[in-house]
């Protein structure tokens, strides 16, 4: 699942965008770049989401905000699925059975906006869910994987890792 990303200043091409109602994401559910950020790692998941309007596609440029506004742009590879149906109250087998798709998706967050808003207490949705901040790879088939709880993955920038992934580490 090797592709390049290009980061550009173009406009975001609303049409790429999928129909997808929401991003649900997990965050500090590795514990390891938890306690890299300086924060606990909690005893059950801390979910935030992600509008559909955060989404862009791999194939089409990633529009980084202006640094000299926003800060610089954080980036982490994330394991994304998708479910073929909803759920609600779930057993873990339930949850499996309803994987429709995995892929890899960029999260990209305005880390010094993201740390201003929550030092005050607030929602720190500016920082993860502007136009582009969800970069999603092409849905693969989840038999394409196998065992699920050992998916490995990298990211590199400019062809220098930047992070080493795994799924049996979450």
């Amino acid at each position: 699942m090797s592709q390049a990303l290009r980061v550009t200043d173009k406009k975001l091409d609303n049409k790429v965008q999928a129909a997808i109602g929401k991003v649900v994401c997990v965050g500090r559910n590795y514990a390891a770049h938890a306690h890299e950020l300086g924060n606990a790692v909690p005893s059950t998941p801390l979910l935030f989401m992600k509008p559909a309007s955060a989404i862009v596609s791999i194939h089409n440029d990633i529009i980084r905000p202006d640094p000299k506004v926003y800060g610089e742009t954080h980036y982490e590879a994330e394991l994304c699925i998708q479910l073929a149906c909803g759920l609600s109250a779930a057993t873990a087998e339930q949850a499996k059975q309803a994987i429709g798709g995995i892929t890899l998706g960029l999260d990209l967050t305005l880390r010094d906006l993201q740390s201003q808003l929550k030092a005050k207490g607030h929602p720190w949705e500016r920082a993860k869910c502007f136009d582009g901040a969800c970069v999603l790879a092409d849905w693969l088939e989840p038999q394409s994987f196998g065992d699920l709880t050992h998916i490995q993955y990298q990211l590199y920038v400019n062809g220098e890792l930047k992070q080493n992934g795994d799924s049996a580490l979450m």
